[in-house]
């Protein structure tokens, strides 16, 4: 491990947790910084989940009044969650490095293309004094499938997330983005335990990208409020596009 790589590994997760704090999308960011380092692409995956995870947490403890006042509806998600977690992530440890390699360009795009919707994926705001109602059967279904992607690959997985709650459950905006907050958690918790038995962490590197993801998701706050969403957004499709365009060249 080179200084200038040990940089490199924390700043990217330092932009990383920024940008999830002002627009989302920050797991482009350490994948691509992964794979640059010379990270195989299904480690890359995997490091790059458990980078992110404290962000997520974080993230939810936020929003933790909201989820109180529905928990049994939010228990329900979560668990269906977990078991599509971990058919996700069970997915991806059985291919080969190769067989991935050669399906990435095309996950990146489709995550690139959901995030650069994501504005139009929003749900509709709804009365502020509505009480949100979680769990309903087509919703356990829907979350199900996302979760399968989310343990496979996690990009995009929040704006998905929240464009599919959106469709299926009732509530406000920042109650359907408190539960897709705690969803995430259980997901990537999940693929975490199925990747760290695989033995496909890269431990040193994601040392050196969690403090900076910490570190970014605070000034990440301190940012959202004075530089422009849409600049952030663009740099993330750039990054997504740029990584696409590696994979498509390389593989």
């Amino acid at each position: 491990m080179t200084l200038l790589l040990a940089c490199l590994l924390f700043l990217s997760g330092f932009a990383s947790g920024a940008i999830n704090a002002v627009a989302g999308g920050g797991t482009f960011i350490t994948f691509g910084a992964l794979t640059l380092a010379g990270i195989p692409p299904i480690a890359a995956n995997a490091t790059s989940s458990i980078a992110q995870f404290p962000g997520y947490v974080t993230s939810t403890l936020a929003y933790w009044s909201d989820i109180r006042h529905m928990w049994r509806g939010a228990l329900a998600l979560s668990a269906v969650s977990a078991v599509g977690a971990l058919a996700g992530a069970v997915i991806l440890l059985a291919l080969d490095n190769p067989s991935f390699k050669a399906m990435v360009p095309w996950l990146l795009i489709a995550a690139t293309a959901l995030f650069a919707a994501g504005p139009w994926l929003k749900p509709k705001p709804r009365a502020p004094g509505e009480e949100a109602k979680v769990g309903s059967l087509p919703g356990r279904i829907v979350q199900f499938c996302t979760a399968v992607y989310g343990g496979f690959f996690g990009a995009g997985m929040g704006v998905m997330m929240l464009a599919t709650l959106g469709l299926t459950e009732s509530g406000d905006y920042h109650r359907l983005n408190a539960l897709k907050n705690m969803l995430a958690i259980v997901i990537a918790a999940v693929a975490i335990v199925v990747f760290v038995s695989g033995g496909v962490v890269a431990w040193l590197e994601v040392a050196f990208m969690i403090p900076g993801v910490a570190l970014g998701g605070y000034a990440g706050v301190w940012a959202a409020r004075r530089v422009p969403q849409g600049i952030v957004r663009a740099f993330v499709i750039a990054v997504g596009l740029f990584l696409a365009g590696y994979y498509f060249w390389v593989g």
